[in-house]
């Protein structure tokens, strides 16, 4: 004999059904009798059994009636509280609606977004560098070459002058140029040139024992594989021992006329965080020169190290910037800051006004 399902209670009428669905349990006595009583043809639990499409009486047994009912799943018959499920549509139609809201807004500014009063910035600085008196503009890395030599050896003064520059002030690299210039700076004369020599006319830039290491190695590898000349490519210069990303976009512009990138050093890279200029605060300056080409038009690429180092050299200092002289001293967001620091007693009114001007 067929199992019931567990909805079906022995002698009771349910709610789905119109008649009495009886099981038998087995045995002798009344329930033997009732059970014989039930499978007398044409009844079906003590009512008249259905007629088919032909009107044909039915002769079920009581295992046929069992039989032909649905074997119902676990929860498929239990009626869900209407409440729950209306609870669970709002649900499911707020959460799809705040991940668009939250993906939307991502999706439209990767594109357009731009620092705000950026324009107003960078032209307040250009008028603050029209003077072209800081160090950068006597002795960078454009004035160190030897500008009536052959190009392929004005290319590679250029290179060893970015070379010697990193963690060095301009004036100690432009005179560890002159130096090597008066020897003949090609190279020819420095694979030939003994390394103490090389280091004292290099002495004192920053890591110069190092870097007598990485202009013999590059000089060598030039000779080798450049036949005398320097890359022409940021993949390529970036092979060469002590050159990073930094020196090479600022060696393809300055040695090839190619603008590939920004070049970004260290006062690059504090400017760009101070004013904001990055969508969040970049840890290095690979990471700033990143953020800044996302947004910054590319005709302006060239500008951003001549105009952003000489400014950081002269107004926007690594240590107590002047931003009371500063042009962008009322929408620079780190200014307000600096000048509370350096000014203690001004009012909240008093931070957007002029100040006098440091010493």
């Amino acid at each position: 004999m067929a199992s019931t399902s567990p909805y079906f209670t022995p002698g009771v009428l349910t709610r789905n059904m119109s008649r009495r669905v009886c099981a038998a349990a087995g045995g002798s006595g009344p329930n033997l009798a009732k059970l014989s009583r039930l499978q007398q043809p044409g009844t079906s639990c003590g009512r008249p059994a259905r007629r088919d499409a032909a009107e044909q009486p039915a002769a079920h047994s009581i295992q046929e009636t069992v039989r032909e009912v649905p074997q119902v799943q676990f929860g498929d018959s239990v009626p869900r509280n209407a409440a729950k499920q209306k609870r669970e549509r709002l649900q499911a139609g707020c959460n799809s609606r705040r991940v668009s809201q939250c993906a939307s807004p991502a999706d439209e500014t990767n594109s357009t977004w731009q620092p705000k009063d950026w324009r107003e910035q960078w032209d307040n600085i250009t008028e603050m560098r029209k003077g072209r008196d800081a160090p950068v503009d006597s002795m960078g890395a454009e004035q160190c070459f030897d500008k009536t030599a052959t190009p392929e050896v004005m290319r590679y003064q250029v290179l060893l002058s970015l070379m010697l520059s990193s963690q060095t002030r301009d004036h100690v690299t432009f005179a560890a140029m002159n130096k090597l210039r008066d020897h003949g700076l090609t190279v020819e004369n420095i694979l030939t040139m003994e390394d103490k020599t090389l280091g004292e006319l290099i002495y004192p830039v920053g890591f110069w024992r190092s870097k007598v290491k990485y202009i013999k190695q590059t000089t060598v590898i030039l000779k080798e594989q450049y036949n005398g000349d320097i890359p022409s490519s940021i993949s390529e210069l970036l092979k060469l021992p002590g050159v990073g990303p930094k020196m090479s976009h600022l060696i393809m512009k300055i040695a090839w006329n190619n603008v590939s990138g920004i070049s970004v050093d260290t006062h690059v890279h504090r400017i760009v965080n101070r004013l904001k200029w990055v969508r969040k605060e970049t840890k290095n300056p690979e990471e700033s020169r990143q953020a800044l080409e996302e947004w910054m038009p590319r005709e302006l690429w060239s500008r951003t190290n001549w105009l952003l180092v000489g400014f950081g050299q002269q107004t926007c200092l690594p240590v107590n910037p002047r931003c009371a002289g500063c042009l962008n001293r009322d929408i620079c967001p780190s200014a307000k800051n600096n000048l509370r620091k350096t000014n203690p007693g001004l009012p909240p009114s008093s931070l957007h006004q002029p100040c006098q001007q440091q010493q």
